[in-house]
């Protein structure tokens, strides 16, 4: 990108960037305290540009990561993965911010914007909870290219106060998070209806209800709500699903408390959609012999010392939206103004069982499940988006 390109709002300048960055903490443990990174020093931003490199840059890419942070073996963490992928594959380098505060997001946006040393050209915002600040930035910046996951901004072009047209800058990508929800669902509501054992957790036989724990309730967590819920009802109708919205993506002790509040009211599996909120769903599995399913990434992995309670995650592929933008941009053909949608046909999201206890989990459940895996990619079922569609 020429280094005149950019048009100027504020006056804080790239200097700003690290020491407020540099304010925002660090990736978190299994139990959701906080843990130091390998290395000292590469927790709040992360610069890739070690300045001895044979090979030219291919580009320079600014990552805004959504509240929460780095080390919540979800959501995250698999975009980090996506932009590692990135760095490794096409020879980009990269820094990262990791707000603490919504109110955060438009400082990071902007500062990635406004910089010239280096000139970033693709500044990818992780998160639905960036859409306004970006909705602020995008015009701002015309020429710089934007990604967002997770939200799709409009700006308003005929003033009646609604959004209907996108930002020629940014990319948008969204997933079909009911879909993958829809199977995690079903896998509930078979197992509670039996009586099952595995790792830490057991079923009782007298169950009707499982949980779903959210974080910022949101049309979007109420995706994921509403296809774990048609999921459960698709396994037996007598099955209620209590849920519960915490307010937050990083509270473990709220998402704890859900979660023991949903075990003790005769929940045998609750699933959360919560980010690092959901490390405290997982304790209170363990706490309580039950069981959990996890989100975003195969968190019996990521969060290992809770596998022998999770059942299965909800995989979402955030790294491969990320992955795909910066290759777009390397290639010269980002496309702004578009959407890109992620589903179960194109792996953008999946039911992926847990490393310890999908072994155990019987084949006649994993068979009806691959089973409505297919009809939804057939369009046999449709999943709703909407709880009360239920």
């Amino acid at each position: 990108m020429p280094l005149d390109r950019r048009r100027f709002v504020t006056a804080t300048g790239i200097a700003g960037l690290a020491g407020l960055a540099g304010c925002t903490g660090g990736p978190s443990s299994d139990d959701g305290s906080p843990t130091d990174t390998d290395g000292g020093g590469d927790d709040e931003t992360t610069d890739t540009d070690d300045g001895g490199d044979s090979m030219e840059t291919a580009a320079h890419i600014g990552m805004v990561y959504a509240t929460g942070g780095l080390g919540d073996g979800s959501f995250n963490d698999q975009a980090q993965q996506g932009v590692q992928a990135a760095e490794e594959e096409l020879n980009v380098q990269y820094q990262s911010a990791q707000p603490e505060e919504v109110s955060e997001f438009g400082t990071f946006q902007q500062q990635f914007a406004q910089s010239q040393d280096p000139d970033y050209d693709l500044v990818s915002c992780i998160g639905f909870l960036q859409a306004d600040a970006l909705s602020e930035t995008a015009p701002q910046y015309p020429d710089q290219h934007f990604q967002i996951v997770d939200s799709v901004p409009m700006k308003d072009t005929d003033d009646d106060g609604e959004g209907d047209e996108q930002f020629d800058n940014v990319a948008s990508y969204v997933f079909a998070e009911e879909e993958g929800s829809y199977l995690v669902g079903q896998l509930a509501g078979l197992l509670t209806t039996r009586s099952f054992s595995a790792g830490a957790g057991s079923t009782q036989s007298d169950s009707t209800n499982v949980g779903f724990v959210g974080g910022v309730e949101s049309g979007l967590i109420k995706k994921f709500e509403a296809g774990y819920t048609a999921g459960v009802k698709a396994a037996d109708g007598d099955v209620d699903v209590q849920t519960a919205y915490v307010g937050s993506f990083n509270d473990p002790g709220a998402g704890r408390e859900a979660a023991l509040s949903m075990y003790n009211s005769g929940a045998d599996v609750v699933y959360h959609a919560s980010g690092n909120t959901g490390t405290g769903v997982f304790r209170a599995a363990q706490d309580q012999g039950r069981f959990a399913i996890g989100v975003d990434r195969d968190q019996s992995v990521t969060k290992s010392s809770f596998k022998n309670v999770i059942l299965a995650s909800m995989v979402k592929r955030v790294d491969t939206a990320v992955y795909n933008a910066i290759e777009a941009e390397v290639n010269g053909e980002f496309e702004g103004g578009t959407t890109t949608a992620l589903g179960l046909d194109d792996d953008g999201v999946a039911a992926v069982y847990g490393q310890q206890l999908g072994s155990e989990i019987p084949s006649s459940v994993k068979d009806e499940i691959a089973s409505s895996r297919q009809s939804i990619i057939d369009g046999d079922i449709d999943v709703p988006t909407d709880p009360e569609n239920v």
